[in-house]
């Protein structure tokens, strides 16, 4: 009689291992464990880390060289491959490894998983970065292998946030692996579960045991350590061994190893296998009810590393900065192409992306690389960028020379473009020369909009050169012309429109329409910040410092890090004060100094706006140190929300160190029993804290503002006093964020679009007087709620990646319910002479392909832009062909 000690289920028991084996090898004992332990065979290249990219590209030829030759050894051996950029150098370095490839690719013993260009960070990145990441790695795959990947693998990445479910089963993958957090990082206690996005998707997920890598000999060690922690309720189990992160693969040693262990029954029945083929195996053992009954996770997998939400600020920007210039190229450079001015960029714009998303690696982006891997990582993201403004600059100049500019001697037209497919008002700020008694602003009709006279830039005895901000009125996906006049501005005929009123100040106030802002001359803070609809003011009355400079002893990581809102001291304030006050805009600059750190917020309210925006220049000079900006609410029965890729969740109230987007918000109720809430945007930021009440502490919200650590230091390493470390984040740092306080509805302040309001400013250009087709405003892209209480944002409008055979490029349009509502818009695409209608679930992603021609119908896509199918979830229409 056999006793199964695994755990599992009983199964019939086969005593000749699956699959081709050496001869000679032994049945293993009846008496062996009844499961089935699939050996994942592979290397995890780290492409970048503790060595330069350049490293990474020769250590992946020689470890995929490595493969084959295992190939060619072992008749069973299978290797299992992701980050599709890996092949790509093989491809360019090695034409005949890469030939030798995809021979073993067609035999089915090298499988591809993963489907992404690299492992990225899997929470700072954007919503549409996660896209590009799968757009460009499973068409690749197609490609050159005829077969994109169906199992999604991020073995390394420090958390996952709650939107890639959704993602990646639009991007054809059904289900997920990863390995961090571990379990005693994580509530989480499955090593097989079903997790589901917000909206509702689920992929099979698995957590790596132990270690996705192992040493160079026997396995036996990794595979005991692994079922030390594995759930054995299930007979199909994954374990992954081979040399990594400095690439390597699978050893002789480790496969000789396998077939032995296999033969003793030691663990088992051990298969060298694959994860599709696991996963298939796991289905087939467990049935519908078996995968039915598996338990759920709702919600992102974090947290390890915390530090990495913070460490290296200025990849982050760079990043931010990269990801909107060429979302805001690709929509440009089709608009373009459509008005006939050549051909869509589709090579430069497919270079910036590679770019961005090969630095979106898991330790480039984290922060957690060597410091020589961050002037590559300025240097290719620095080139997406230049791209993306060359392809911009190309397009708008294609725009404005179509317009019809009348002359007017002495002025001068400006043309100002909106990137976003919704109207857009905003204060611009433009350089111009020639005008030694100063400018005024009007629109297209003459009629005067709001402006005043700011700095310059350039510091010169000309005195025909300024600075002037004015108030732009943008329609979505367009142009407006205004133009420049000489001097002051007139004073309005009789009966015409009012402009919004000049923000009033006092001796510690400014106020609009919108909002009543009070400072505290002693603290350098708000002491109120009223929203005037609501009559809400969430920050009077609340207790606690705006600044936390703490000490930071931890490593780059932040390992075992569970919140950065400890103690720290508030940076003194040096001078509170009005420094500029006119028609459109009130500036209040406060400046604070501790040692040698200096830093400035400068307080803008200009006329008509219901957002309070902060511009911060920060010297920082304090290594080993973070600092936090803080915002303490007057708030009770606070609830904390925070944006994510494609969405948003809710955060518990603890310190807990979290990573987000470009928002976050904390509502409740004041002391009177009224709703409120304050709402925080920013364009460079992803580590946050959402902080409890304490004696003398309102509840209140954290930014990490900037850490210090040493540069690719990883615990349990000491550091040696007597050597010299280079710092992270030393030196001048420049990021805005808004202020939206509100009624107690975060989603009254449109958070999302704020966001990428702030991260995408319009375009002002200086243009002369011609003629032209173009009238003085036009739009190309819009979006309108029809129905439902949800919001529907648009994260990209490109061409489609597949041409068409008559050479007009197809259109693209992707997106997102962003309030977590359901919704039913109406999207518009003037040059198409398109429109169609579309229901959205809460949280749901969808992309719809616009074809040239209009006799061909509008069809719904994935994120890949294959044919989506049955897939396609919530009904469509086209409502017709514009005029």
């Amino acid at each position: 009689m056999t006793h199964d000690t695994s755990g599992a289920p009983a199964a019939p028991m086969t005593n000749a291992p699956s699959g081709p084996q050496p001869a000679g090898l032994q049945p293993r004992p009846a008496a062996a464990p009844r499961r089935t332990l699939h050996m994942i065979g592979n290397a995890h290249i780290d492409p970048v880390w503790l060595w330069p990219w350049q490293e990474g590209y020769q250590e992946a030829r020689a470890t995929f060289r490595s493969a084959i030759e295992r190939m060619d050894e072992y008749p069973d051996f299978r290797f299992t491959c992701d980050q599709m950029v890996l092949l790509a150098w093989v491809e360019e370095s090695d034409p005949e490894l890469f030939a030798k490839i995809k021979r073993r690719v067609a035999e089915g013993r090298w499988v591809n998983v993963g489907g992404w260009w690299v492992e990225p960070d899997c929470n700072a990145p954007s919503g549409e970065a996660f896209a590009r990441q799968g757009l460009l790695g499973q068409r690749y795959l197609e490609s050159r292998f005829g077969k994109p990947a169906t199992a999604a693998l991020n073995a390394d990445p420090f958390g996952h946030n709650a939107m890639l479910p959704q993602v990646v089963a639009l991007q054809g993958m059904d289900s997920y692996t990863f390995l961090r957090p571990g379990p005693h990082e994580s509530a989480l206690g499955h090593t097989v579960f079903r997790w589901e996005s917000p909206d509702g998707s689920q992929v099979l997920a698995y957590r790596i045991p132990h270690e996705y890598c192992s040493p160079p000999g026997s396995v036996a060690g990794q595979t005991e350590k692994a079922l030390g922690v594995l759930d054995r309720r299930h007979r199909n189990l994954m374990v992954f061994y081979g040399v990594g992160n400095h690439g390597g693969g699978p050893t002789k040693a480790n496969i000789d190893s396998i077939h032995r262990l296999d033969t003793m029954g030691s663990f088992g029945e051990l298969i060298l296998s694959d994860p599709p083929r696991f996963f298939a195996d796991l289905r087939a053992e467990l049935g519908p009810e078996g995968l039915a009954d598996l338990p759920v996770w709702r919600g992102d997998l974090q947290t390890h590393a915390a530090g990495c939400f913070s460490a290296h600020s200025g990849v982050k920007r760079w990043q931010r900065q990269a990801q909107q210039a060429v979302l805001a190229a690709e929509r440009w450079g089709l608009i373009a192409a459509r008005l006939g001015a050549g051909a869509y960029p589709a090579e430069p714009l497919t270079l910036a992306w590679r770019q961005i998303c090969f630095n979106q690696f898991h330790d480039v982006m984290p922060g957690s690389a060597i410091e020589p891997a961050y002037t590559d990582a300025r240097d290719q993201l620095g080139e997406a960028i230049s791209i993306s403004k060359r392809i911009i600059t190309w397009a708008h100049n294609q725009v404005a020379r179509r317009l019809a500019i009348p002359d007017e001697p002495g002025t001068q037209p400006v043309v100002v473009f909106n990137s976003h497919p919704w109207p857009v008002a905003a204060e611009v700020e433009l350089q111009y020369g020639a005008q030694p008694l100063g400018v005024h602003v009007v629109d297209a009709r003459g009629e005067p909009t709001l402006s005043q006279a700011v700095p310059a830039q350039a510091t010169t005895d000309d005195r025909s050169r300024g600075a002037v901000a004015f108030r732009a009125e943008l329609p979505p996906l367009g142009y407006r012309v205004y133009r420049l006049r000489p001097g002051p501005a007139p004073c309005p005929p009789p009966g015409a429109t009012a402009p919004p009123a000049a923000p009033a100040v006092g001796p510690n106030t400014m106020e609009n329409e919108w909002l009543a802002v009070e400072f505290d001359p002693a603290t350098g803070w708000l002491a109120g910040l009223r929203d005037k609809r609501s009559g809400a003011d969430p920050i009077r009355g609340a207790l606690g410092p705006h600044t936390q400079l703490s000490a930071d002893p931890t490593d780059t990581w932040g390992h075992r890090v569970v919140s950065y809102a400890g103690p720290g001291a508030d940076l003194r304030v040096e001078r509170s004060e009005l420094v500029e006050s006119g028609p459109l805009r009130a500036v209040w600059r406060v400046e604070r100094a501790r040692g040698q750190t200096t830093m400035v917020e400068e307080f803008i309210l200009a006329a008509g706006r219901a957002t309070l925006e902060v511009r911060l220049t920060l010297d920082w000079r304090a290594p080993a140190h973070l600092l936090k900006l803080r915002f303490p609410v007057a708030l009770e029965e606070a609830r904390a929300t925070q944006a994510v890729p494609f969405g948003f969740v809710a955060r518990p109230i603890d310190g807990a160190e979290v990573p987000g987007q470009s928002w976050v918000d904390l509502t409740g109720v004041l002391a009177n029993g009224r709703p409120a809430g304050l709402t925080v945007v920013n364009q460079a930021k992803h580590g946050y804290d959402f902080s409890p009440a304490e004696p003398d502490r309102s509840p209140s919200l954290g930014v990490t503002a900037l850490r210090s650590p040493v540069y690719a230091w990883h615990d349990p390493q000491v550091l040696d006093p007597g050597r010299r470390y280079s710092f992270q984040d030393l030196g001048l740092h420049r990021f805005t964020y808004l202020l939206a306080p509100h009624g107690g509805d975060w989603r009254s302040v449109r958070p999302a679009e704020l966001a990428e309001e702030l991260a995408l400013a319009p375009r002002a250009q200086l243009e002369s007087a011609h003629g032209g087709e173009l009238g003085p405003e036009g739009s190309w892209v819009e979006t309108a709620t029809v129905s439902g209480d949800g919001t529907v944002v648009v994260s990209a409008v490109k061409a489609a990646e597949d041409g068409h055979p008559q050479g007009a490029a197809d259109a693209v349009v992707r997106a997102f319910e962003a309030h977590g509502l359901p919704a039913r818009c109406r999207i518009a695409l003037s040059q198409f002479g398109r429109s169609w209608e579309a229901d959205f679930g809460p949280h749901q992603i969808r992309t719809f392909l616009v074809p040239a021609a209009p006799d061909r119908p509008i069809a719904e896509v994935d994120l890949v832009e294959w044919p989506i199918g049955e897939r396609a979830r919530g009904d469509w229409r086209e409502t017709g062909v514009d005029a």
